[in-house]
């Protein structure tokens, strides 16, 4: 029963934690709309069950007449196996419909110190288009900045957003965007900020498969997870150093402005352009003048990264002529987002780089 994931927290220290609150205490729940309260009447060690009442004193509602609820094994378990450090986690899309108590366990889950309820933003695809708004209640574990037992405490999430557009939900960690930066003249808006989360997805995904990544020179005034990009394990900053691409006159300099490149200690296995609001011409353009400086590398793919709603205009672009030696793949955020999830739910490690093709959508008419 007791299930501890990676940075995460079992049953029994759940239970560890609620029962260091006060039992009879009202603790009112984290809408401030929602009047009621819940109080603690009885925990079972180690795993639960938990026994609350709750009752809203504005419609003249006392303790004494509410009903014994359960929050069960059950409940905890699946709550507690979701639940990563740093990571949001909606609670009630979690549970569903399934436990009418979850509002009162998220409730006493964000009075005790490690537990916070937070807003991040939200990823949309609204009439075709990527947006990014405002976004729903849910609950973070901070276990390494606790706040003050039996109060309730909002942890701001800026530069955190919930992509929302496939099944599952993805998070894309914090990341910064100089409001000017000298090399890129990039400003903060929905458009830059989802160019790079693209790129920092590439990143995650290249880690899980035990890859470097090296990331656009124009981009290197991002700040990600708090740490400049350089400061991060497995981020190349110059393509001069790597053997693979310094050995050869003119490519690390044809390629120091493309979004992304993963690199293995022998092979460059992908070269990423996403493509955001910029159009894809250009990406398709760097991609070709990096591949003329280098011998035929196997297994090396070109791939553009855009929007669901591009694929019409990527797949018009790839058949152009002076592009068919790249024999480009269209990669779409739905399906990085899906990548990435499977990256962050499975805690994929060790898989080869050609999994990749499984996303990739081979629109190559000659192919």
């Amino acid at each position: 029963m007791s299930v501890i994931t990676e940075n995460g927290i079992s049953v029994a220290e759940m239970i560890n934690l609620l029962s260091s609150l006060p039992k009879g205490a009202e603790y009112p729940y984290i809408n401030a709309s929602t009047r009621t309260v819940v109080t603690i009447e009885e925990i079972i060690p180690p795993y639960g069950p938990i026994t609350i009442r709750r009752w809203d004193p504005t419609k003249g509602e006392i303790k004494k007449d509410a009903e014994p609820q359960s929050i069960s094994m059950a409940m905890m378990n699946r709550v507690a196996n979701a639940i990563t450090s740093g990571t949001p986690i909606n609670i009630d899309r979690l549970l569903g419909a399934s436990y009418n108590t979850r509002s009162a366990l998220e409730t006493l889950l964000c009075h005790t110190p490690p537990f916070y309820y937070s807003y991040p933003g939200r990823i949309e695809l609204i009439h075709g288009k990527t947006k990014i708004k405002s976004g729903h209640k849910h609950v973070i574990y901070l276990p390494e900045t606790p706040h003050e037992k039996g109060i309730l405490c909002e942890k701001k999430l800026e530069h955190l957003e919930i992509n929302e557009i496939p099944s599952k939900n993805v998070v894309y960690n914090a990341l910064e965007l100089p409001a000017h930066t000298s090399i890129s003249g990039k400003v903060d808006t929905d458009e830059s900020r989802i160019h790079s989360q693209m790129q920092m997805a590439i990143y995650e995904i290249g880690c899980s498969f035990y890859l470097k990544t090296f990331i656009a020179q124009n981009d290197t005034g991002i700040r990600y997870k708090g740490k400049m990009l350089s400061e991060h394990e497995n981020i190349v900053t110059k393509l001069s150093i790597i053997p693979t691409i310094g050995a050869f006159d003119g490519a690390a300099d044809a390629g120091k402005l493309i979004d992304a490149i993963w690199l293995g200690d022998k092979s460059i296995p992908a070269v990423f352009e996403v493509e955001q609001s910029t159009g894809v011409t250009s990406g398709l353009t760097r991609m070709s003048n990096f591949k003329k400086t280098l011998p035929e590398y196997r297994g090396m793919r070109y791939i553009i990264v855009a929007p669901d709603e591009y694929r019409e205009k990527v797949t018009r672009e790839i058949n152009k002529p002076e592009f068919s030696h790249l024999h480009a793949f269209y990669l779409p955020y739905s399906a990085v987002s899906e990548l990435l999830g499977l990256c962050q739910e499975r805690k994929l490690k060790g898989i080869t780089d050609a999994f990749i093709e499984t996303f990739l959508d081979d629109v190559y008419a000659n192919s």
